[in-house]
């Protein structure tokens, strides 16, 4: 039978070099890094939560952490790099804790200028998807597609252009409403 470790407890020294370390490894969201940082500290204490506080507190001034420049980072990167769609982005930043008005402006800039068809078409070129051959991957594109975040609206349209079998485009048309 193992026995568990007594915890350590971070001084506040510590804790900040800790949560340093975490923001030079990748940029977090305040979110993100409390949840670092909760196991370190007694949280349901009140020292514990004010210790937390003042080690985010003082990274927000220093200018380490700042949840709108990392959302504009992080939407930037995932449109760019990753060619995902609106959609995507905007649910991985709200999982990472960002602030809904944040999410907004953020994606709404790194957004404005985008063609959502052209986009889609990059994230299938980047998969090396090809035109399906038959009901069942006619599917699996459009469930890709969804989950890569474009809308129903813009897939049915590629798919449309690709001449994909009707039959497969209302089959699929039918399970989406549902």
């Amino acid at each position: 039978m193992a026995f568990a470790r007594p915890r350590k407890l971070f001084t506040e020294a510590e804790l900040y070099e800790y949560a340093v370390g975490a923001l030079g490894r990748r940029m977090r969201s305040v979110a993100e890094l409390k949840r670092l940082l909760r196991p370190r500290v007694e949280v349901d204490t009140e020292v514990g939560q004010t210790l937390i506080e003042l080690i985010i507190r003082r990274l927000k001034d220093q200018g380490y952490l700042n949840d709108a420049k990392y959302a504009a980072t992080y939407s930037s990167y995932r449109k760019n790099n990753e060619k995902f769609g609106r959609m995507r982005v905007i649910t991985e930043l709200k999982i990472k804790g960002v602030h809904g008005d944040v999410i907004d402006k953020a994606v709404g800039a790194a957004y404005e200028e985008v063609d959502e068809e052209k986009q889609a078409r990059e994230y299938l070129q980047r998969k090396r998807l090809k035109k399906p051959l038959n009901q069942k991957e006619t599917a699996r594109i459009f469930r890709q597609l969804m989950r890569a975040g474009f809308g129903s609206k813009t897939i049915f349209t590629i798919l449309k252009k690709w001449d994909v079998d009707e039959e497969a485009l209302t089959a699929l048309e039918t399970e989406d409403q549902g």
